[in-house]
Formats: C-alpha cells, structure tokens, sequence
C-alpha cells in the first residue's frame, strides 16, 4: 500500500509534476546536466514508486498516457519541416532496421542461453511452448512497445498466466527505464561520443526563429495540438485503422509544419510544453516498475532481458559505427526500438536533437508496425525448432 492511495488522482498527478519540476531543477547542477532530466525523472520515479510513496497502478498514470503522451507528439513536431528532415529520415531507418535486428538476435542469445521452460505456472500453454511463446513477447516489446506486447500476450496465451505476465510486465517497465536512462547518459561519456561519426543534430535558434512564450502563443500551441490530436482520432476512427493513430497524429502536425513553416515558426512554448509532458511521461513509465514482484515472481526473466538489451546494445551500437552512423542517431534508433514512438522524440528533444525528433517518431510508428509481425515470426519459427 503507497502512501498516496491508487485512487487519490490530484496527488499523484500532483507528485508526477513534482518530480518533472525537481528533474528540471537538479539539472542545472553540474551533475544533473550530465544525467539530463530525463535520467533523474526516470530514477526518481522508480525509487518513489518502489519505496511506497507512489502505487505502481494507478487510473492518473492511464490518463497520462491516453491525453499526454498523444499531445506531446504534435507540440514536439510543430517546427518539423519535412523538406530538411528527409535525409534524416532515411538515415534513421536504416539505423531502426539495424536496432530490430539487434533485438531478434538477442531474443535468440538470450533463449539458447537460458532454459524459459519452467518461467510461470499457468496451465494456459504447456511447458514445451513457453519458450517460444517467451521469445515472441519479449522481441514484440523490444521492436514495437506496449501495443505489440499485449498482441503477443493474446497470440501467445501468456496473459492467461496472471501472475507470470505480471511479473514480465514489471520487469520490462523496469528495464525500459534503466535502458532509457543509460541512453540519455550516453552522449556525456567523452570517451565513447569520439569514437562515431561527428553529426550536427542541434538546429540553430535561429532557424527556429524561438522566441519568448506568452499566454497567447502556449494557448495557440496547446489548442492546434489538441486539434491534431482530435482529428488525427477522427480520421483512424473513420478509416477503421486505430493502430495507426500516432501515425496520422505525426502525419498531420508534419504537415502542418512542412505546408506553413512560417506560421509555425511563429508558436513559441510549444517545445517547453512538450518537455514538461515527456517528463511527466518519463516518470510514469518508471513508476510502473515494481522490483520487488520481479525479483519474487520470476528472477530469470531479468536474466533473459539483461542478456537482451546487451546484446541488442552491442549489435546497434557496434555494427552503427562500422556504418557511419552518429551516436544520436543510434540511440534514437535504439530508443524506438526499444521504447517507442513516443519516448524517441522526447529523448531527442531533452538532448536538442532537433532534426532527429521526426525521424525518431516515424521509426517508432514503424516499429508499432513490424513488432507484431516480427515477435510472431520468432514464436512460430522458436515452436518449430522445439517440436
């Protein structure tokens, strides 16, 4: 039981905004500039969650998830000219591609090391077909995120298995934001940041045109990002395509930006609003991982997902330099991948990686589409090699 209760909304909501607001604060310390404030966010969340003071669940973390995350989007696209992000944004997936590659092949490692077949004690799916069922979720997560792990939940027949899909799913909420905190840290280690291709990703103040925020120019930033939203909704709904909808929301604020950049340049407060949001995000996704259900339930699943994202690191990472790609666009690509459409372009914008905070939401909207396909191809080809 947490001190604030699941139930008390404008407390937790209240102790997310404290938390952004104390990451915001702390990196303007020497230290916290190196952490960034996405780092302290994700850490602080999880130590507050883990220490009781915030539930793991709660009805607040799923509003932010249904209302925020989906604004922060077109805040964070408004200046997203297309006509100088192409370039980019080919490069990204190529990169993406690499970083998918990388999660299979961890899959793999990571299963022909381990014996999965005693994890859970559902009698959903007998023990011959975990292994695979296991391979299949965790390669559905780490390509595409939440929405293509809970499809490999249903295909699999592992949500059936309450207590084993509990702990994995606590397991892959704390995983995903230590990974995303040690790839905020990355660019401050000197050592690594020399050994890749140098790339300008920073977009001169000047050519964003920024100036100061006023109530008027955070209104009309907050309402056309609402409108986007809003329609972007309407559009899937209509179409019948609701697993395309951080798709058409890119797809809408993108064009708005490419069609009038002039007029959008003129939106200030955009960018700082949709910081203020990703932090928020950032915190909620830490608050998610419950250690202490992990360790208890199912310890060889940290095993299975640090061997993982380790090597997953190693192949994007390593086979990233050989390519000439920068660190940038590596750990955006390993973001998305890893994370999603939504953490990528929040990351990007924490470390003023402008030009690649587009690419970054594509890449992740693609791999919303190939996480399914793909976590399926390894649970079928996985059954096959064990019968």
């Amino acid at each position: 039981m947490s001190l604030i209760p699941a139930d008390n909304h404008f407390a937790i909501m209240a102790a997310l905004f404290v938390i952004a607001t104390l990451a915001l604060l702390a990196e303007r310390t020497r230290v916290g500039a190196l952490l960034t404030s996405a780092v302290i966010a994700i850490l602080t969340a999880i130590i507050t969650a883990n220490v009781n003071i915030i539930p793991h669940t709660a009805p607040a973390y799923d509003f932010v998830f249904a209302y925020f995350v989906p604004v922060l989007i077109p805040l964070f696209l408004f200046k997203a000219d297309l006509r100088r992000l192409f370039f980019e944004t080919t490069r990204m997936t190529m990169a993406f591609l690499l970083a998918c590659f990388g999660t299979i092949s961890g899959t793999i490692v990571a299963v022909l090391l381990l014996d999965l077949s005693s994890l859970g004690t559902g009698a959903a799916i007998d023990a011959a077909s975990r292994e695979p069922a296991i391979a299949g979720l965790f390669t559905s997560t780490y390509i595409g995120g939440s929405v293509n792990y809970a499809a490999l939940g249903e295909i699999t027949r592992l949500r059936k298995d309450a207590s084993f899909f509990s702990a994995a799913t606590a397991t892959d909420n704390l995983f995903s934001a230590l990974y995303l905190a040690m790839l905020a840290v990355l660019p401050s280690w000197r050592w690594l940041a020399r050994r890749y291709t140098p790339r300008n990703h920073h977009i001169a103040n000047s050519e964003l045109e920024l100036g100061r925020p006023t109530p008027l120019t955070l209104a009309m930033s907050l309402t056309l990002a609402l409108l986007v939203v809003a329609t972007g909704d309407a559009l899937t709904g209509w179409l019948a395509i609701p697993d395309w909808r951080y798709a058409m929301i890119t797809l809408l604020a993108v064009m708005l930006a490419t069609l009038f950049p002039k007029q959008m340049a003129r939106l200030h407060g955009d960018f700082e609003l949709g910081m203020l949001l990703s932090l928020i995000f950032f915190a909620t996704i830490a608050a998610g991982a419950n250690v202490l259900a992990m360790i208890q339930i199912a310890p060889l699943l940290i095993l299975l997902v640090a061997i993982l994202l380790v090597v997953h690191a190693l192949i994007t990472f390593g086979f990233g330099k050989l390519l000439g790609f920068s660190l940038p666009e590596l750990i955006t690509a390993s973001n998305a991948a890893v994370l999603g459409a939504t953490t990528a372009p929040a990351l990007a914008a924490a470390k003023e990686w402008r030009d690649l905070i587009t690419p970054g939401v594509l890449v992740g909207v693609l791999g919303y589409a190939l996480g399914t396909f793909a976590g399926t191809a390894v649970y079928q080809f996985w059954s096959w090699v064990v019968s």
